[in-house]
């Protein structure tokens, strides 16, 4: 198995194919093995598992995932990676490559086409510019048992946060509605050519079976977290009457009365429960008058 992360094998590999690092498709190579050794030791893929991986690159993450999962089914958006990865992976027999952007694809439909009987898991070295898309395919899809992504390290830090830190965002919610975060490692700069100017991170989320908040609209539950982040610092209500002009400030005032929060509170100190418990709150005001 062609060793991709040894400089000495990449540059002269890239060269005789012509290719040229794109910034526009975020593309940053990893050079260092243990990198994409450790996210599939501790992705958890095993011979039960079918892997969906986004953004193979030159195909380190992708070996590692063939030599441990049952069948990988890798997305890459570049075609002209197509002659390298025909060299670095092309000896896997349980691997198949879609030459595709993974936003325009059916997840759920492909998912269940490629891995039946398997537990469907998804991995992945995601571009920082589409990172937050990309993720949010993922959780919507609902049909992963966990994903395990590296990202930048600061958006790692934002999907695991904590109510009221300042890391906490819509992003957070929506991540932890679906799925349940934990940080792996960082990965630091100088572990990928051309180097990125910040540090990365391996973060995995476990897909939670059932999503017991309660929320009776998602619809409403997430344009409620939206809007309770617009305007950061400042009080809920003034969020609220913002992202629902039909409640006007009273009626914000009135929901978080009718759930029992402080009329100063902040919608960055809320919990996922918290905000179904509010949005519950408007889409009742709204169906019953």
């Amino acid at each position: 198995m062609l060793n991709v992360c040894d400089i000495q094998v990449m540059k002269p590999l890239l060269a005789e194919h012509g290719f040229h690092f794109s910034k526009a498709k975020g593309q940053n190579f990893l050079i260092a093995r243990w990198v994409p050794e450790s996210i599939a030791e501790q992705s958890g893929v095993d011979g039960t598992a079918g892997v969906l991986e986004i953004g193979p690159g030159i195909g380190p993450l992708t070996q590692q995932l063939c030599l441990r999962a049952k069948k990988v089914c890798a997305v890459e958006l570049d075609e002209r990676l197509q002659p390298i990865l025909d060299i670095t992976v092309g000896e896997f027999d349980n691997l198949e490559i879609i030459w595709n952007d993974v936003l325009k694809l059916d997840i759920p439909a492909l998912v269940a086409g490629e891995f039946p009987g398997l537990r469907p898991m998804a991995c992945a070295n995601l571009p920082y510019y589409i990172t937050s898309p990309i993720l949010s395919a993922l959780l919507e899809a609902d049909c992963f048992d966990s994903v395990t992504v590296m990202v930048q390290k600061e958006v790692a830090q934002r999907i695991a946060a904590e109510p009221g830190s300042a890391d906490y965002s819509a992003f957070t919610v929506f991540c932890q509605y679906y799925a349940e975060p934990q940080l792996l490692f960082d990965v630091p700069a100088h572990c990928f050519m051309p180097q990125p100017k910040v540090t990365s991170a391996v973060i995995q989320l476990q897909v939670r079976k059932e999503r017991n908040w309660g929320a009776l609209d998602e619809n409403i539950f997430f344009r409620t977290v939206k809007a309770s982040f617009a305007m950061r610092r400042k009080k809920l209500s003034n969020g609220l009457a913002s992202g629902f002009p039909e409640l006007g400030k009273e009626g914000a005032g009135q929901v978080i009365a009718e759930c029992g929060f402080g009329e100063n509170v902040r919608g960055e100190t809320l919990d996922i429960a918290q905000f179904a418990a509010l949005s519950n709150a408007i889409y009742r005001r709204k169906h019953n008058g």
